[in-house]
This record gives structure tokens, sequence and C-alpha cells, in this order.
């Protein structure tokens, strides 16, 4: 064998060689999945130790209170009613109105409360003649001007103890006015300058009237 074939074989031989190594190298190994660090470890249920949820309370609306009957009336004790005493006056059904005095320039008119039909009532404070209407007291009773105003209220005009007067239906106020005028002292007096239909009346709207000629 010449050396020009001594060569070829060798570097034949050679690449051969470098290729068997190359092949034979180790594998790099796969990078396998970074752990996420998070474990997860089963909780066993023990019977009986699990809490029984509470339900929600729903409030109950108020209940309506139903009401009971009222109380029976009562006559009001002595205090409440301006020193009116016992037996305390029934509702007036009229007012006695009349012409008190005729003078030249005026008359002067007047006006008593009357209470009835109450036989029982008018016996036990003081009339004993039978009759069924009476003031609510006699003349001369302690306590006669306490109970009238009691019973009628007070005037809505003059604002004192006693009826409201008027003329043809319209409020006494002053002579030019309405043509007549209620006294200085006493609201059941009335000073009448003209003539007319005049009438007095409690604070429950009963009135009694005169028909007055001037």
């Amino acid at each position: 064998m010449n050396k020009l074939a001594l060569g070829t074989l060798a570097a034949a031989a050679l690449l051969v060689g470098c290729h068997t190594i190359t092949e034979e190298l180790p594998t790099q190994p796969s990078k396998a999945p970074a752990s996420k660090g998070v474990v997860t470890v089963s909780i066993p249920v023990i019977p009986g130790t699990v809490p029984t949820p509470v339900p929600t309370p729903v409030p109950t609306p108020n209940a309506t209170p139903t009401p009971g009957p009222g109380p029976t009336p009562t006559p009001p004790p002595s205090g409440g009613t301006g020193g009116c005493g016992n037996p305390i006056p029934p509702e007036v059904s009229r007012m006695n109105t009349k012409i008190h005095i005729r003078g030249a320039n005026r008359y002067m008119l007047d006006t008593t409360p009357i209470v009835g039909p109450d036989g029982d009532y008018c016996r036990r404070i003081g009339f004993t003649d039978g009759r069924l209407f009476c003031p609510v007291r006699t003349e001369g009773s302690p306590d006669r001007v306490a109970c009238e105003a009691y019973a009628i209220g007070v005037a809505w005009d003059t604002g004192r103890t006693g009826p409201t007067w008027y003329r043809n239906g319209k409020p006494c106020t002053t002579e030019a006015a309405t043509g007549c005028e209620n006294h200085e002292d006493n609201q059941y007096l009335l000073y009448a300058y003209a003539g007319g239909r005049y009438e007095a009346c409690t604070k429950d709207g009963v009135c009694g009237g005169v028909d007055v000629d001037r």
C-alpha cells in the first residue's frame, strides 16, 4: 500500500471517529416545571363539630293595640268648674232675654240661662214648686256666678264670661256701628240704642231673643 492510500484511509477513519464521539455525548436533561410551593392538605371533617347556621331573625311588625271602651263621663270636680259646686248644672236649654230698663236714650237688656227639663236638678238647688225648667242657681246662691259661667262659657267678642249679644244677626260692638253695646261691667246686660231683634247666645249656640221697638 502506498503512502497516498494510507493517508486517505487515516483521514476517513478520523471523520468516522469524530461523528461517533458527537453522537455519544450525553443529552441535556429537560427542565422540570417549577414548583409553585403550595401544598394542599385535606382536613378531615369531624362529626358534630360543624356549626349549625343560625337563621337571620325577621322583625315582627308592631301590633296595633285595640282601643278599649271609653271612660264613663262623670261630673267634673268643683276645682274644674270655676267654683261651681254640686250639683253641676245640665246643659242650657234656652236663654230668657228681656228688656230690663226702658230709658229715654237707650234700653237695657238682660238675659238669664235656663236649664231643663230637669225637675230633680231644680228641686236639689232649691226650687221646690215642681218646676222642670230653672236658672242654674237660686238668687243669692254664693256660687251662682260660677255656675252660670260654667254653663254659658265666654263671649267670643269681649272674652268675658257670659253670652254673646247680637242685633239683627250682627255682634253688638258700638252704638255707632251696630246700634247696641255691651255693658261695661256685666256681660249679661246690653245697651240697646236702636230697634231690632236682639239675641243672647251661649258658647254652644243656644240663643234667646227679644224684639225692641225704638
